[in-house]
C-alpha cells in the first residue's frame, strides 16, 4: 500500500439528517445520537448540511446547539450554510451564541449564490427586497466583519435600564478564523484564499478545462493555497462519499454497491449548464479504499476529511459506516482517534 506524504490529521463526517415528515423528532434525535457516536469513536468533527423546504435539517445551528450539550470535545460544523437564505447580522448572532454554548467548537461553513428555486421562494424569503439582494461574496464579507467585531449599530450606551452594544453579542474572538468556504470553482477558491478562509471541497466541482474530477479538484486546492496568506499551511477539508464494508452484512454491502452504481453514470461527463463534475462514490473494504484514496490526486493534498454519509441509508447503516471509518479505514490513513 502506498505511503502517504503526511498522515490524516482530522477525521470528520457529514450528514443531512433526514427525517420522516410525520416523525421529525425521531430523525433529529437520530442525528444527535450519530454525533454522540462520532465523539465516542474519536472523530474530530461532525458536520451538518442545510436542506431548506425538504425533509432534512433546515436549521443545522439549532441542532448543533443541542449537540453541544450532549458532547464535550468533537468540533461541530455546517457544510455549508447558503448565505442567500440568511441575514448576516442575525446569523452572526446565532453563530456566536452556538459557539459560546459549545465552548468554542463551532466551525461555520458558508457559500454564496442565488437561493435554489428562488423564483418559487422569493415571495416568502424576500417579499420586499428580492430584486435588490446581494447574493455575492459581499454577503460573506459582511458576516466576517460582524464576527470580527465591526460596528453593527451607531448606538452604544444605556437607555433606561437597557445596555446596548455597537457590535454583535456575544463577541467571540477567533470565531471568524474558523469560518470555512464551500468552493467548487477557481474563482470561488481564489476569493476564499485571498480572504483567509478555510476551504471545504466536496464531491462536486465545476469543470473549467480538460481532465476529470481529480484533476479539477487538485487544481482548486492548489489555486486556493496559492492565493491564501498561509500558503501550503492553509486548511483544506476533503469531502467524498466513502463507504467501508468491513463490518457490513451481505445485505448492507449489496445496498451500498447498488447505491454507488446508480450514481456512477453522472461521473462520466460534466452535468448540466453549470458543467458540474461529480466524484464516484467509493465502496469497498478499508484496505481497498485506502489504496484508492492514496491514489486520488485531490485527496493527497489535504490532511483533513469530512466523509459524506449517503443520504438515504438507515441509522444502523450509518453506525456501521462510522465505526468502520474510525476503527479500520482512518488508521490505515495514519489517523489516530482524538482523546481527552
Amino acid at each position: 500500500m502506498p505511503t502517504p506524504d503526511r498522515p490524516l490529521r482530522s477525521l470528520g463526517f457529514l450528514t443531512i439528517g433526514l427525517f420522516d415528515e410525520h416523525d421529525p423528532a425521531g430523525g433529529h434525535e437520530a442525528t444527535l445520537r450519530l454525533i454522540e457516536l462520532g465523539e465516542q469513536l474519536g472523530y474530530d468533527t461532525a458536520w451538518l448540511r442545510h436542506r431548506h423546504l425538504q425533509y432534512g435539517i433546515s436549521s443545522p445551528l439549532t441542532v448543533l446547539a443541542a449537540a453541544s450539550q450532549r458532547t464535550r470535545r468533537i468540533a461541530l460544523g455546517t457544510a455549508v450554510t447558503p448565505l442567500g437564505w440568511e441575514n448576516p447580522l442575525r446569523y452572526a448572532e446565532d453563530l456566536a451564541t452556538v459557539d459560546v454554548l459549545s465552548g468554542g467548537r463551532l466551525n461555520p461553513g458558508v457559500s454564496v449564490g442565488v437561493p435554489i428555486h428562488f423564483e418559487d421562494v422569493k415571495g416568502a424569503l424576500y417579499p420586499d427586497t428580492a430584486d435588490r439582494e446581494d447574493f455575492g461574496y459581499g454577503r460573506v464579507e459582511r458576516l466576517l466583519g460582524l464576527l470580527r467585531g465591526q460596528r453593527a449599530s451607531g448606538f452604544r450606551g444605556t437607555e433606561g435600564i437597557e445596555a446596548y452594544s455597537e457590535r454583535v453579542q456575544p463577541h467571540v474572538p477567533g470565531l471568524a478564523a474558523r469560518v470555512w468556504y464551500g468552493g467548487g470553482s477557481l474563482r470561488s477558491v481564489r476569493w476564499a484564499g485571498e480572504h483567509g478562509l478555510n476551504l471545504l471541497t466536496s464531491s462536486v466541482v465545476r469543470a473549467e478545462g480538460d481532465g476529470g474530477f481529480e484533476a479539477h479538484q487538485l487544481a482548486l486546492i492548489r489555486a486556493f493555497r496559492a492565493a491564501h496568506p498561509a500558503g501550503e499551511r492553509a486548511r483544506v477539508s476533503h469531502g467524498l462519499v466513502v463507504v467501508p464494508t468491513d463490518g457490513a452484512t451481505p445485505e448492507q454491502r449489496a445496498k451500498y454497491e447498488a447505491y454507488a452504481e446508480s450514481r456512477y453514470a453522472r461521473t462520466l461527463a460534466p452535468q448540466g449548464p453549470g458543467r458540474l463534475l461529480f466524484a464516484p462514490d467509493l465502496v469497498g473494504t478499508s484496505e481497498e479504499l485506502a489504496e484508492r484514496l492514496y491514489a486520488h490526486a485531490g485527496f493527497r493534498e489535504a490532511d483533513e476529511v469530512a466523509f459524506a454519509l449517503p443520504f438515504t441509508f438507515a441509522p444502523e447503516d450509518y453506525v456501521q459506516i462510522l465505526t468502520d471509518l474510525a476503527t479500520r479505514l482512518a488508521p490505515l490513513l495514519g489517523w489516530s482517534p482524538a482523546t481527552g
